[in-house]
């Protein structure tokens, strides 16, 4: 992946640019992604957090992850689109919501996590590893 991505919301009003390497990219499949996206995993690449440019308002829904540490998600309070997830755990690390790039065919997941807690619904690409919870970054 390239060293500068940049994205959005859908209706624009939070932008964020990083330049850099990802630390990692993969799909996420834990119960709570799944409960705040609808949808089987989220797809996310990890940057350091003082590395992400972000402007605009940024709300965030705290919740407890199955680590004991406290997640936050961050979204628009505009068009409610999910941008960002950071952990209590690895302060120093932002996760970036791979539909949310300005170009997301850039986004090429490494790895599938918290596959313990995958759908049998969904397909998961055979080539990608596989961790039952998360990997150690």
């Amino acid at each position: 992946m390239s060293s500068s991505l940049s994205g959005s919301c859908l209706c624009g009003g939070v932008r964020y640019e990083f330049s850099g390497e990802p630390l990692f990219a993969g799909n996420c499949h834990c119960r709570d992604c799944q409960k705040a996206t609808g949808g089987a995993y989220v797809p996310v690449l990890a940057v350091p957090a003082d590395a992400l440019k972000i402007t605009g308002e940024v709300k965030y829904y705290d919740s407890r992850a199955d680590s004991g540490h406290m997640f936050s998600r961050g979204f628009c309070p505009n068009c409610g689109a999910r941008l960002f997830g950071k952990s209590s755990g690895m302060p120093a690390i932002i996760a970036i919501t791979a539909g949310s790039l300005d170009d997301p065919s850039r986004f090429k997941p490494s790895m599938d996590f918290f596959t313990a807690s995958a759908q049998p619904w969904d397909h998961m690409n055979p080539q990608l590893p596989k961790f039952a919870k998360q990997p150690k970054v």
